[in-house]
């Protein structure tokens, strides 16, 4: 985004320059000039600035939290300096530092903190959304693949909030039953 923006700054900019410093141009050449300065200094950007939105109205669809059958809903909770974890899908399991989710399915997470403003964010999964005291915001994140994910709080809260990092596990279809039947809590 930033080449982008760079470039077209730098055509406008010239396009700018050439106005100033060229004289009144005759018939075809002003022709010319006008299909540059249209063409280029505002159609090109407003159709980068369109598809731009639009793909950021898609991804943001995405990761709004809705009514569905599939989707798995968990509990984040901030504490200096831990995250827990509860899982509706499985009653009374509870975990500390790593959030467990299933890879290709839709998960709601319930944020919210027991002390001061945290964030939730895990840049690989989704963006980044504030733990506010008594208040819940849900957040919704899919990882496409099994694997470990690094979730971080990006909200100063302190001395030691530097490190103030957790852990998203996504199992696939057998890890996550395993999981949520594991009898060991």
């Amino acid at each position: 985004m930033l080449a982008g923006g760079a470039l077209i700054f730098a055509l406008v900019m010239v396009l700018l320059l050439l106005s100033f410093t060229r004289r009144a141009p005759a018939g075809g050449e002003a022709r010319q000039l006008r299909v540059w300065v249209i063409g280029l200094g505002l159609v090109f950007p407003l159709a980068v600035l369109g598809a731009l939105l639009a793909y950021g109205l898609v991804i943001g669809e995405r990761l709004l939290a809705r009514e569905e059958p599939e989707v798995i809903r968990v509990s984040a909770e901030a504490r200096r300096w831990t995250w827990r974890f509860t899982y509706e899908d499985a009653p009374g399991r509870r975990t500390e530092g790593v959030l467990h989710i299933p890879a290709g399915r839709p998960v709601d997470v319930a944020i919210t903190t027991a002390d001061v403003i945290h964030s939730f964010w895990v840049p690989r999964l989704a963006g980044k959304l504030d733990a506010i005291p008594g208040h819940v915001n849900t957040l919704r994140i899919e990882a496409d693949r099994p694997g470990t994910y690094r979730g971080l709080s990006a909200e100063f809260s302190g001395a030691g909030y530097g490190g103030f990092t957790f852990l998203v596990s996504a199992h696939d279809a057998a890890g996550w039953a395993a999981f949520v039947e594991d009898t060991e809590r």
